[in-house]
């Protein structure tokens, strides 16, 4: 049975009925239910969950704003979740919340609940992230209606293998990529494709587990240590001196992904609304760091800042096409990587993204709210007519960059290098009508200061030598001194760069970590590669990290950043507040 509980403690109305559920022996009469079930046409919500990396209150927006569209559009809005901290669980943002677990066992009890009484018109699994997707294939066996996007189309989508024959009879073009369903199969899928490799379990969010893997000793690495954490209990137990047994068993349910990793690629992700017929694309955000670190914890710029316009072109047909075939309702988050001008499909989800929110914001329209009414039966153009006209996402009149916030200070063993593994736990967004003066406020938003003047230290690869230059020239431009370890010192004297050489911790005082521990550094741009390199330069980004120095490692942020330091250094930032970009 459920039973209602006061949240407000009668210190004012709530609106929302809170239900918690119990059991209860009868006595004296019928069981005392309180929840009170109405006779009106309802759609039950199912929330995200606990709070964590990956699965962040970007979804809960979604989520809030469903149930708000979904009341106004007449229909009973229902919302499931279990934790506290959300907005979706306030006391007036649902007409009923259940505070129960998100497991299938759970969430049917309460669908039988609400089916009682009134129509159950069907759930909404898409705006929770990955925990509710994981409940559709068992809600729609026990015959619940899912809203939207089918739980086939959904499954499809994270199906390696139906996958690739869906891209293949679109035409799209896809990293080559294998599956592996244990780990034998693991090592003859790598060897077949070749180092480097992107991998990462199926069915998984935020990029748990999800490695770039340069070599073989890495993927022995990989699958004896770190795949054993993905492990649940039950299989432990089943296996419980047997660990190749216990990976075999996961594995054979959940199988390893790998793709070939495209080395200084260009990472795009795309949001758009769709109804099954009609498609509009809400938001193409270009990364700002290269293919490889995981979309969350990318800074990113919309509109694009640098595709040309016939790549944007081809991204929405691309986008168009497979939202067409998955027979998408609602929302879909596309993600592409773009090198020598070829377009490869990375991954495709049908359900809300953690960009949601940022794209809403950004073009000005409640994409979420949208989506929700489109899944309820209304077609796009009918959904989009209650928030008003379809704005241009490609010229919206400004620029918005996204920054991730990360939170590396309160944990000082961590190492800051970003990877495909989301490790981000906040997001803050730049507005401006300029692209460096966006960046830069977004930057000052996530702590970081950038600096007008000092010292800026670069130590980049030698693939990346070339690629660094003309960031380097630019803040030598703007009366920067610069200072090298060795190799690039020597480089970039050779193309007209004076810099001063420093050497590197491994040989000896006075090192680079003297200098910035010393405040002689203002800025660091450092690229590394393999494992030997990344482990060397460790204790140097930790020394950025605790002396606030702004510290960059791909050659996009370098110039990114390069772009900004000039913008600021030529005027002040304005600041204006969101109501006037959209006047």
């Amino acid at each position: 049975v459920y039973k209602r509980i006061d949240t407000c403690a009668a210190e004012f109305a709530s609106p929302t009925a809170y239900m918690y559920s119990t059991y209860e022996v009868p006595f004296a009469g019928a069981l005392a239910n309180e929840a009170q079930v109405s006779s009106r046409k309802k759609v039950v919500i199912l929330g995200g969950g606990p709070n964590r990396i990956g699965q962040g209150i970007e979804f809960d927006y979604c989520c809030c704003h469903a149930a708000f569209a979904l009341r106004d559009a007449g229909f009973e809005a229902i919302m499931v979740n279990c934790n506290p901290e959300t907005v979706s669980t306030d006391y007036d943002t649902s007409d009923r919340l259940y505070f129960e677990p998100l497991t299938p066992e759970d969430v049917l009890e309460i669908l039988r609940a609400e089916q009682a009484s009134g129509e159950l018109v069907g759930v909404i699994v898409q705006f929770g992230g990955q925990t509710p997707l994981k409940l559709a294939d068992a809600l729609e066996k026990a015959g619940i209606p899912i809203l939207g996007t089918s739980p086939d189309m959904i499954d499809l989508a994270e199906d390696r293998d139906r996958f690739q024959k869906l891209l293949h009879k679109l035409g799209l073009s896809q990293p080559k990529n294998g599956i592996a369903y244990s780990v034998e199969q693991a090592r003859l899928v790598a060897g077949e494709l070749g180092f480097p490799l992107v991998v990462r379990p199926s069915y998984v969010l935020g990029g748990r587990a999800m490695q770039i893997i340069h070599d073989e000793s890495m993927l022995q690495t990989y699958l004896l240590d770190t795949v054993p954490g993905l492990v649940p209990e039950d299989i432990k137990q089943k296996y419980p001196n047997d660990k190749t047994g216990q990976i075999n068993t996961l594995l054979g349910k959940n199988p390893l992904l790998f793709d070939t990793y495209l080395s200084g690629a260009i990472e795009v992700d795309v949001d758009c609304l769709c109804d099954g017929k009609s498609t509009f694309v809400s938001g193409i955000l270009e990364h700002i760091e290269e293919a490889g670190i995981h979309s969350g914890d990318s800074a990113c710029s919309l509109p694009v800042h640098a595709l040309p316009s016939d790549l944007v072109d081809e991204l929405e047909r691309q986008t168009a096409a497979l939202a067409r075939a998955l027979n998408v309702g609602g929302l879909m988050n596309v993600q592409y990587a773009i090198k020598d001008g070829t377009v490869y499909v990375l991954e495709v989800n049908p359900r809300a993204s953690r960009t949601v929110p940022f794209v809403a914001k950004t073009i000005g329209r409640p994409i979420a709210k949208i989506a929700a009414r489109i899944m309820a039966g209304e077609s796009l153009e009918d959904a989009f007519a209650h928030y008003g006209a379809m704005p241009d996402p490609r010229n919206p009149g400004h620029i918005a960059v996204k920054e991730a916030v990360f939170p590396f200070a309160r944990f000082p063993g961590v190492d800051i290098l970003l990877g495909p593994e989301m490790r981000s736990t906040g997001e803050v967004m730049g507005l401006d009508r300029d692209f460096a003066l966006a960046f830069a406020k977004s930057q000052l938003g996530a702590g970081v200061d950038l600096p007008r003047a000092g010292t800026l230290f670069v130590s980049v690869r030698d693939d990346d030598k070339k690629g660094i230059l003309p960031a380097v020239k630019r803040l030598a431009g703007q009366g920067f001194k610069v200072m090298a370890t060795s190799g690039t010192a020597r480089f970039l004297a050779e193309n007209g760069v004076v810099a001063e050489k420093i050497n590197k911790v491994l040989e000896g005082r006075p090192h680079i970590e003297d200098a910035i521990r010393n405040r002689q550094v203002q800025i660091v741009f450092n690229t590394t590669d393999g494992q030997k390199a990344v482990s060397d330069s460790k204790s140097l980004r930790r020394a950025t990290l605790m002396q606030k120095v702004p510290y960059y490692t791909t050659l996009s942020g370098a110039a990114a950043v390069a772009e900004a330091i000039a913008a600021l250094r030529a005027g002040n930032l304005e600041v204006r507040p969101l109501q006037e970009y959209f006047a």
